[in-house]
């Protein structure tokens, strides 16, 4: 018996439908109908009434014209429910549409987004989370890298490839280690106990830097000042430095700053570290048997 109902409810469901597509084609048939009806009426009347042809052609466009858009307005209160309905289904299946392809919408947005901002070209060092490494590739849905680390204070390449979603540049934030091209200024850091000779560590690490980084400063200060120029940016000094910082009781850390070439960076550090450390013992063992 439910059974029985039920295929009734949808009979008559099926059959209202049917019978509201039916007189909607109806009646759209009698308003088009009722159209040509009366513009050929009215057509014949001006014909007969009015002399002048550009007063008559005048008068024709201007009833044809709103014969129009009164016919328009009958199509749309005819249609109304039909038109109601299939707005409900679009605004269903652009939803539905959006829900699916989500994550793509937000690649595209995050191309546009990285694109429009300038944030960083082919062969800059870039840093997104955890990935890491120099971009060798982008297009409209992924940015490829080539991995540098491992850890964020290395620069070697490690020999993987890294595929990043263009989303990620819609919600997380990005740093181009490459921003200033060419020469960069590098900072590393030497930790040091707090009993360690680190006044003599800090005058070799500095005269060690400044040899190594002599032979190309002055063309580091001209090309950061043409970026000064280019961007109105205030450029800090490139000339090598050795600062202090105490990260926690019973630690010196020496923070090594220095210009360097773009691809240069891990091969500066390493001499200028292999050259103090070869030479030197800052350890307060040493210090201790010396004396």
């Amino acid at each position: 018996m439910n059974d029985f109902f039920q295929q009734l409810k949808t009979n008559l469901s099926e059959l209202f439908i049917y019978e509201g597509l039916t007189k909607s084609l109806i009646s759209t048939t009698l308003l088009v109908l009722a159209f040509i009806i009366l513009r050929l009426l009215i057509g014949r009347y001006l014909k007969k009434h009015i002399a002048s042809t550009d007063l008559r052609r005048k008068w024709h466009v201007q009833i044809r014209n709103g014969l129009i858009l009164l016919m328009i307005l009958g199509l749309v209160i005819i249609w109304s429910n039909q038109l109601q309905a299939f707005a409900l289904s679009l605004v269903a299946i652009a939803v539905a549409f959006v829900v699916a392809t989500k994550e793509l919408i937000l690649c595209v947005t995050g191309s546009i987004l990285k694109t429009g901002s300038r944030s960083f070209n082919i062969g800059d060092r870039i840093q997104i989370k955890d990935f890491r490494g120099d971009v060798i590739d982008q297009n409209l849905l992924a940015t490829t890298i080539l991995e540098v680390g491992p850890g964020k204070i290395t620069h070697q390449r490690t020999g993987r490839m890294t595929v990043i979603p263009n989303a990620l540049f819609v919600s997380e934030p990005l740093i181009n280690e490459s921003f200033t091209h060419d020469y960069v200024l590098h900072v590393f850091t030497i930790p040091l106990k707090r009993e360690d000779n680190w006044k003599e560590a800090q005058k070799t690490v500095l005269k060690a830097a400044n040899k190594y980084c002599k032979p190309y400063l002055e063309e580091v200060r001209k090309h950061m000042r043409q970026i000064n120029e280019e961007r109105g940016l205030e450029v800090p000094s490139v000339e090598p430095r050795v600062t202090l910082q105490v990260p926690v009781a019973g630690e010196i850390h020496l923070i090594v700053r220095i210009p360097a070439k773009s691809g240069e960076r891990s091969y500066i550090e390493q001499s200028i570290l292999s050259e103090v450390f070869s030479n030197n013992d800052f350890s307060v063992k040493k210090n201790e048997n010396a004396g």
